[in-house]
This record gives C-alpha cells, sequence and structure tokens, in this order.
C-alpha cells in the first residue's frame, strides 16, 4: 500500500533582518532630522534637504523610507517610543514624583513636536497611513505607570486616572504655540504635580 503524501508544510515569513549598528544610527538620525524639518517647515519639505541635515546620503534615506508617508510614521513613532520609554529610565534614576515632572517636560515637548507635525500628519493619513495607531494605548501606559509608582511611594495619590493626567498636559500643551510662555507652562506643570500629591501620604517636594 503506498504513503500517502504528507502536504507541504507552508513556510513561514521570513523575517526583517536587524539593521547593524552603523544603520540604526543612520535610520536615528534621518528620523530626528525629519521631526525637526516637518515641524520648521511643513510636509512639503524636500527629502533631500531632511537627509542633508541628517548627515547621510539622499540614497540612505530612500532605502530606508521609500514614501514620505513612510517617514512621517516613523519620525512620530519614534518620538512617541522615546517619550513613553523615558518613564522607566526617568523611574529607575528618580523618586516617583520627580521622575513624573521631569516625564511631564518631555511630553509636552513631544505634543510641541506633533503639533509642529500636524500637516505633515495629516497628509500622511490621508495617503492611508496611520501613524496614531496605539497611541492613547502607549501613552495611557506610560502614565500609569508613574502614578502607579509614585502612590506605591505614598508620593503621589492613587486615585487619579492616567487620562485625566493625559488630558490636563495636553491642555497644557495648547500654550507651548503661544511665544513667551515656557515659564507660564513650567509653572502649570508644577500645579499639575502638587495636584498629584495633594492627599498621598508622605508626599514631599520635587
Amino acid at each position: 500500500m503506498a504513503r500517502r503524501k504528507e502536504p507541504p508544510v507552508p513556510s513561514q515569513p521570513s523575517q526583517p533582518a536587524p539593521l547593524r549598528a552603523d544603520a540604526r544610527r543612520n535610520r536615528e538620525r534621518i528620523l530626528e532630522a525629519a521631526v525637526r524639518a516637518f515641524a520648521e517647515q511643513g510636509p512639503d519639505v524636500p527629502l533631500d534637504a531632511i537627509a542633508k541635515a541628517a548627515g547621510v546620503g539622499s540614497g540612505t534615506l530612500y532605502r530606508h523610507f521609500p514614501r514620505r508617508e513612510e517617514l512621517v510614521e516613523a519620525a512620530y513613532r519614534n518620538e512617541l517610543a522615546r517619550v513613553c520609554d523615558s518613564a522607566v529610565e526617568l523611574l529607575d534614576a528618580y523618586p516617583p514624583d520627580r521622575a513624573m515632572r521631569l516625564w511631564m517636560d518631555g511630553f509636552i515637548a513631544y505634543l510641541t513636536a506633533k503639533q509642529g507635525m500636524a500637516d505633515a500628519l495629516r497628509a500622511a493619513v490621508a495617503s492611508g497611513a496611520d501613524p496614531f495607531a496605539e497611541t492613547l494605548e502607549r501613552l495611557g501606559g506610560a502614565i500609569d505607570s508613574l502614578l502607579r509608582a509614585g502612590a506605591e511611594a505614598g508620593l503621589l495619590r492613587s486615585d487619579v486616572e492616567a487620562f485625566d493626567v493625559g488630558l490636563s498636559l495636553t491642555g497644557v500643551a495648547q500654550l507651548t504655540g503661544t511665544p513667551g510662555q515656557a515659564e507660564r507652562v513650567g509653572r502649570l506643570l508644577d500645579l499639575l504635580l502638587d495636584g498629584l500629591r495633594y492627599g498621598a501620604r508622605g508626599a514631599r517636594g520635587a
């Protein structure tokens, strides 16, 4: 009796090869230059100008990001990852209340970059990209980690939702588009932190 032939096992999709260290550095420089360029010059800034500002050749930029929309989306996501990941780093280096205050500064800078990139982001969305996927979830997770650490240490109150903190910071960030408001923004962030400390056991100054 002939053996029944087994169906072929479908091949698994190959994973993209990890970037070499120099390629990673080039990509990071491109993304940083792109955020500045889109914020300062708008969505139509020449990609060759971004490559020059990043210190790489145009061919290098196009190898990483063949389409403008891909560069816009990656630049936005890179800034999002940077500010979210910084929560863990700050908690490793500072008490939770101080880490929260420093993270607020980084979050305001992130929102300022987002506002500056608004036209470029709208153009990317219109082309079918989705730069905002997972944004709220990632930011909420970062804020929640800071709140939980602060509550466990008795430095921040435990009855505040991450979403409310995010909304408060977004409101403060609206002032950053007005010249000469940096000092006011700092005072408002200090007031917000004082509100997060209110009623916490063992709360102290940042």
